[in-house]
């Protein structure tokens, strides 16, 4: 049990993705461990969406594997690979959300489907997770074309959270936030991480936030996206807004990784 308590979460092994001619990804390998939260960074190119998408089983690659919990993804029954999906938390850039539903059915229909929960305590839940997100209790009623791009973008979130998800996987999760909900919610990812021993696997454009939140942060070089270099942060936990971002360490990987965009960007 021990080593298996050891075992990576999530292990992709000689991964390669083309679309016609182009290669996204070429022998890409990458291990995520369990309780451990790990950022994706890297410039055009560098496939990190296409990457998030094959773990998910969403893509099938020209090559290579994608193994969770031990488990060739390829070898799922349809019945394991939907369990698999279920026991996921996803948040995707452009949207996964259920336009026909409400807000509140949209937070309500992974906890339908995986949990067994009183009525009242699923209106309790849609509340407590709105709120958590900075959105109105009057958002409940709504559509997602009624709201914003950002309150969808929240409500993505919010569903998220309130799975309690044993792997949270997400792609610009804030990306069209505003700084203070932005930093509000990256100490929610936290917060959940620590309490409810969930590995969290992110791609961001914010190498700050990448910092902030990762045990250790990936950078991926482009055309054809491959692993260039896995960055450790050696920062203490829990993380604080502030003193965290003055830390020297924080500032010198942040240099680093910038540096690194820089030169693979020119």
């Amino acid at each position: 049990a021990d080593a298996d308590a050891d075992a990576p979460i999530i292990r992709v092994r000689g991964l390669v993705n083309r679309f016609g001619r182009q290669i996204v990804h070429d022998g890409l390998n990458l291990e995520v461990r369990r309780n451990e939260i790990m950022g994706i960074v890297g410039g055009s190119g560098a496939g990190k969406s296409v990457l998030l998408r094959t773990i998910l089983g969403l893509r099938r690659p020209q090559a290579g594997t994608v193994e969770v919990y031990g488990r060739d993804i390829e070898q799922l029954t349809p019945a394991e690979r939907l369990a698999m999906v279920k026991s996921y938390g996803v948040t995707f850039q452009n949207g996964a959300l259920i336009s026909s539903l409400t807000v509140a059915q949209n937070i309500q229909l992974p906890l339908r489907e995986s949990y067994s929960i009183q009525e009242d305590a699923l209106d309790e839940l849609v509340q407590l997770n709105l709120s958590l997100v900075g959105l109105a209790p009057d958002a409940a009623g709504k559509y997602p074309a009624q709201l914003s791009g950002g309150m969808q973008q929240r409500l993505q979130i919010a569903r998220c959270l309130a799975q309690g998800p044993s792997v949270l996987l997400m792609d610009e999760p804030f990306g069209a936030l505003d700084a203070m909900t932005r930093q509000v919610l990256q100490d929610e990812v936290l917060r959940i991480a620590e309490s409810g021993h969930t590995s969290v696997f992110f791609v961001t454009h914010d190498l700050e936030e990448a910092i902030y939140l990762g045990d250790r942060v990936v950078a991926l070089r482009p055309n054809p996206g491959r692993v260039a270099e896995i960055f450790d942060v050696r920062l203490p936990r829990p993380r604080d807004q502030l003193s965290t971002r003055e830390d020297p360490e924080f500032m010198r990987l942040r240099r680093v990784l910038f540096d690194f965009i820089q030169e693979t960007e020119s």
